[in-house]
């Protein structure tokens, strides 16, 4: 008679549990046990010994308590803050940012290091990290994730980087020797990836499943999330539109696409094209996200400059929008944020006007640090998984 695998279950059912409850004090912030009972769906005993355990394991603490009428005070129960930390750190041509956040996700301490000139990633990254954690107070050892946000390709299989564009030092290895390096797990992941999970957890994305997040600044990028899962391809290659070709840009020539390269679109509507627009109709700066809140601020009389920025901009999301359907297209990177509602508007007007396809296209609200923000919410999401493994 085969044994039974019964009482597995309420072990099971307990982990469930557990992770139901953290999560609404990590979402939704402090609650007693009366609402966690009533959101989970539990009895108010079960969610006593739920309270309990993850009391135990220092995962939660009462931070006050609540009136709930007759009898006695009814107890808050938080996440500890301090129970764990994470590093985000954003890689750029010229410098690398960090933050550290804790368990909640609150950015709790910031560093920045040149990167410019330097030969030595390790030596970047480790500047960061530790800067970053000592500006927060807290020992190393309370790290327990660091994710590092890079443009290039990121091999879904391996971690690593394939190549990364202004970047020549940040090759294949670099994850192997951070791991070396520091105690804490190091990931890597694509700079717009990352940018994209923000704008999904708390941005415009507005809980769509289905949507691309497109960034337009110096380079271009195209986030891509589907089934409410980030979609990589099949060697990190997704996304990488700057070498879409379109109309009125020039394709790569010599036969062999490299790092050096400018693909197509990048052509069109890169960031040197913007200046170069901007510049025609009389708006300079010294970053396409400049030249685009010019115009946005100059009112009618930067009306010609959107519309052609905008037409640059449709030609891109039209692409994404044929191939992938997506409910929703978030515009981001400099130029998106910069541009906000006002660009938005106008690269919907165009893409109508290229094929059938109506999407909502709508301007990214996490303006500020977008990639180090989703670099902070990958490395709690692994944290917090890897608690009830």
């Amino acid at each position: 008679m085969p044994k039974s695998h019964t009482p597995g279950v309420p072990k099971l059912l307990r982990v469930l549990n557990d992770q139901a409850a953290l999560k609404l004090l990590l979402d939704d912030g402090p609650q007693t046990r009366a609402q966690l009972a009533e959101r989970t769906s539990m009895s108010k005993v079960t969610a006593s010994q739920m309270m309990e355990r993850l009391q135990g394991r220092g995962l939660v603490e009462v931070v006050g308590s609540k009136s709930g009428g007759r009898g006695p005070n009814a107890s808050l129960y938080a996440a500890v803050p301090s129970f764990a930390y994470v590093v985000g750190v954003e890689i750029g041509p010229s410098s690398a940012r960090g933050a550290c956040a804790d368990f909640t996700g609150s950015i709790v301490g910031r560093a920045e290091a040149t990167v410019e000139g330097s030969t030595d990633p390790v030596a970047v990254v480790r500047k960061v990290v530790l800067d970053a954690v000592s500006a927060a107070g807290v020992e190393m050892g309370k790290v327990a994730r660091v994710v590092l946000g890079t443009p290039g390709v990121i091999d879904p299989a391996t971690g690593e980087i394939g190549f990364s564009w202004d970047l020549p030092a940040w090759h294949r290895g670099l994850l192997t020797a951070l791991n070396e390096e520091l105690v804490p797990e190091v990931s890597i992941e694509n700079d717009v990836n990352l940018a994209t999970v923000a704008e999904q957890r708390s941005g415009g994305a507005g809980g769509a499943s289905d949507f691309v997040y497109a960034w337009f600044g110096r380079g271009l990028g195209l986030g891509v999330i589907l089934g409410g899962k980030l979609h990589r391809g099949a060697t990190g290659a997704a996304g990488e539109i700057g070498f879409l070709p379109v109309p009125g840009g020039e394709l790569p020539t010599g036969g062999v696409v490299t790092r050096l390269s400018q693909g197509s679109y990048q052509r069109v509507i890169g960031g040197a094209a913007v200046l170069e627009t901007g510049a025609k109709h009389g708006f300079a700066g010294p970053e396409p996200g400049d030249v685009v809140r010019s115009a946005v601020e100059a009112g009618a009389e930067g009306t010609a400059c959107l519309d052609e920025i905008a037409r640059g901009l449709a030609l891109g999301i039209v692409a994404a929008c044929v191939l992938l359907d997506p409910t929703v297209v978030v515009l981001g990177g400099p130029v998106g944020y910069a541009g906000g509602l006002e660009l938005a508007g106008r690269v919907a007007a165009q893409t109508v006007q290229l094929a059938p396809v109506n999407p909502s296209v709508v301007a990214g609200t996490v303006a500020s640090e977008p990639v180090i923000r989703g670099a902070i919410l990958l490395g709690l999401d692994a944290v917090r998984v890897g608690l009830f493994d």
